[in-house]
């Protein structure tokens, strides 16, 4: 081999992995903005308002999402678990079209049950959220990208306290359920180590995929481990959003 022909397949390389990126960041983007768009319509429509503007009463469509007991924001949320769960462990089996169609779908899933923010918490408390979130986000993802240590042994140490996060909110689901009463200190304590942990988890996933990316090509089967890639991205970005909104953010009255 040549060094011309050397220095061409070099610049295949480089080009295969910059699309591979921007395929994995851009999908998560417009995740990210198709589920902001849905929660904002769904808070919108979840009241019947009066000519002033002013809600009167919970409409027709919010009673069926946050009525009778809450029944269908828990189906939603099962939904959304059942669809990553399917996602992740069917997605070698799926054409593209498919994977991008459930990843897309759980986006929409997600808007619903997100919808509710905007009936909790003042708009700009959410924005403050939002813009410290996405900050945090870029600047733990831009080390992940730039980083030379390696990051795959503090990724156990992260899912081992993902695991104990799962199990603490099972725990206080629970127990809130139960006796009535919602842990204050406990949710407290939660919200914190979310997101320490998922702050790490942007760094190490945002390797990962810089990882995957040195051996991608424009096949299917890389395509569709752009989409995995976004979704775990999605994922680290809105729980550490949702964790700094219940942390700082100011309820409406």
């Amino acid at each position: 081999m040549n060094q011309y022909t050397e220095s061409k397949a070099v610049s295949l390389s480089q080009t295969e992995k910059s699309k591979f990126l921007s395929r994995t960041y851009g999908w998560m983007a417009f995740a990210l903005f198709l589920s902001a768009a849905v929660a904002y319509w769904t808070s919108v429509n979840i009241f019947v308002v009066n000519e002033l503007g002013e809600p009167v009463g919970i409409s027709k469509f919010g009673n069926m999402l946050f009525g009778n007991s809450g029944i269908g924001f828990i189906i939603l949320a099962v939904l959304e678990i059942a669809v990553v769960i399917w996602l992740t462990a069917t997605i070698r089996k799926l054409s593209f079209g498919v994977a991008l169609i459930g990843f897309l779908f759980y986006s929409v899933i997600n808007g619903l049950t997100l919808s509710s923010i905007f009936v909790v918490y003042k708009i700009n408390s959410i924005a403050s959220a939002f813009l410290a979130s996405a900050v945090t986000f870029t600047v733990m993802s831009l080390y992940g990208l730039k980083t030379k240590s390696n990051l795959s042994s503090a990724g156990k140490y992260l899912m081992m306290g993902l695991m104990g996060i799962i199990l603490a909110s099972v725990i206080q689901f629970v127990i809130t359920l139960i006796t009535g009463a919602p842990l204050a200190m406990m949710d407290l304590l939660i919200s914190i180590a979310t997101v320490v942990i998922f702050t790490g988890l942007t760094a190490y996933d945002s390797q990962k995929i810089l990882v995957t990316a040195e051996y991608a090509n424009s096949s299917d089967e890389y395509k569709k481990v752009a989409l995995l890639g976004a979704l775990e991205l999605y994922l680290d970005f809105i729980n550490i959003f949702l964790a700094l909104l219940k942390l700082f953010g100011k309820r409406r009255d």
